[in-house]
């Protein structure tokens, strides 16, 4: 989605810009559909690439993530891969129900692909309305995997915690969120215990973003100069990576064993 709403090389000579300091990066492409979208990604200078073939059967899957891996190793180029799938929808990817990951197939798949992290399915779902009730996530089948393959990089997507406080203060400055619910921030915490390396997060970002623009909005209604909105937004997001970094996903200042905290 990305892609398509910026063009590859703004966003890929965009963050060249950004990364002047000594805080290392990694750009990375999310939900890569087909052989062709990976490769165009890697050829165009992103050092990162998921290939999402959890919509296809095990072999075919197994056939697609194996030819982007090829590509991708003789280039220096990291894999993410997906086996399970996740209900919800971002941007073009959309499933009406969940299929968990199976332990054993895991296990078998990063043999046969030879992906470099793989994104399991336990209960996460894309988008902000995750559970109907109390929030419930299969740790039981996550502590499996990550026994069969200690030491793997597991990756958990659709794991934003839609904070309360963000729907709270969107919806008084004119947003209609409701009944949004996401992951416990103390369950991402307990995931990165059994294997977790990666989590997406990207509701979170959304939902910082449209609450500090919503409120720079509200209160400033004879600005008009977009840097008075945008700035705000910008705040918010640092805010709340800052947050996520050091209080829930464990990756503050373990640049040197850390996959990544999300995109």
């Amino acid at each position: 989605g990305a892609r398509k709403y910026a063009g590859h090389d703004y966003l890929v000579k965009m963050v060249e810009a950004a990364a002047t300091t000594d805080v290392p990066i990694a750009l990375h492409l999310d939900h890569g559909a087909d052989f062709e979208i990976c490769k165009a990604a890697i050829d165009g200078g992103v050092n990162s690439v998921m290939i999402d073939g959890s919509h296809h059967g095990f072999e075919e899957n197994i056939r697609l993530t194996r030819r982007v891996v090829d590509y991708a190793d003789e280039r220096g180029v990291f894999v993410e891969a997906e086996l399970g799938q996740l209900a919800g929808v971002e941007d073009d990817v959309s499933a009406e129900h969940s299929v968990f990951t199976d332990p054993d197939q895991a296990v078998e798949f990063v043999h046969r692909t030879g992906c470099h992290s793989l994104a399991v399915a336990i209960g996460t779902s894309h988008g902000a309305y995750k559970f109907k009730g109390a929030a419930r996530l299969d740790f039981e089948r996550l502590s499996r995997i990550h026994t069969l393959m200690p030491g793997y990089p597991l990756v958990l997507h659709g794991a934003s915690s839609v904070p309360a406080a963000l729907i709270e203060e969107a919806n008084r400055y004119g947003a209609r969120i409701e009944d949004a619910q996401g992951v416990p921030e103390e369950m991402l915490r307990e995931a990165t215990t059994m294997g977790v390396a990666k989590i997406n997060i990207d509701t979170d970002l959304r939902l910082a973003a449209v609450m500090a623009l919503r409120r720079a909005m509200a209160g400033n209604p004879a600005e008009f100069d977009p840097r008075k909105f945008f700035g705000p937004v910008r705040d918010a997001i640092r805010e709340i990576v800052q947050h996520k970094m050091k209080n829930v996903l464990g990756s503050a200042g373990r640049a040197d064993d850390v996959i990544g905290a999300a995109s």
